[in-house]
């Protein structure tokens, strides 16, 4: 197999403490190093950056200084795995903004023959989501159609040409308990070895 090179982006928004979805970041992160992928991180809840406010900002403002790096990164990446806890059935608000922030005009597309999306600016590039939710997996996909998820995967990921994109969704993660942790820690480290 193919080295990649991979990009980590850790959406919880909590910056002080440890959850489910930091280990089974570290669980994905070691899968790869391991298997020769070269490994970049990024914690948003860690970045300093504003939230955008108006079309103004959105076309024509500077990306904030704290995701200069992170654009570039994403440039550097084959492969971009997302982590975060579902909340209220989409992407805490902080991963929002960020992902708002990041895939801006002139960098995540560009404006082809009047179209102002008419070309896709990360082509080239596969993503893998990794969702925890409280509720059970099968009630998210069948009864809310994991709308939340389905949005980012269609509006952002796809609308900028990240393809192939997959998922791993985690329900039920207050009932896991340390044995149900570990199954998915091991099966996330073996994503993490295959790149996927």
């Amino acid at each position: 197999m193919t080295a990649r090179r991979i990009l980590i982006i850790q959406g919880h928004p909590d910056p002080d403490a440890r959850h489910l979805c930091h280990a089974l970041e570290d669980a994905y992160a070691a899968g790869a190093i391991d298997a020769g992928h070269a490994v970049r991180r990024v914690n948003v809840a860690k970045l300093d950056f504003p939230i955008l406010r108006s079309q103004a900002e959105w076309d024509h403002g500077p990306v904030p200084p704290a995701l200069v790096g992170v654009q570039a990164d994403i440039l550097w990446a084959q492969h971009l795995v997302l982590f975060f806890p579902l909340w209220l059935g989409g992407l805490p608000a902080h991963f929002k903004g960020f992902l708002e922030q990041v895939a801006r005009p002139g960098f995540a597309f560009t404006e082809k023959d009047g179209n102002p999306f008419g070309r896709k600016g990360l082509t080239g590039r596969s993503a893998r989501v990794v969702v925890t939710l409280g509720m059970p997996t099968i009630v998210y996909r069948w009864y809310f159609r994991a709308s939340g998820v389905r949005s980012l995967e269609r509006n952002i990921l796809s609308f900028v040409g990240i393809d192939p994109v997959r998922e791993t969704l985690i329900g039920g993660v207050d009932r896991l308990g340390a044995d149900g942790v570990a199954e998915w820690k091991a099966q996330l480290d073996r994503l993490g070895a295959a790149a996927e």
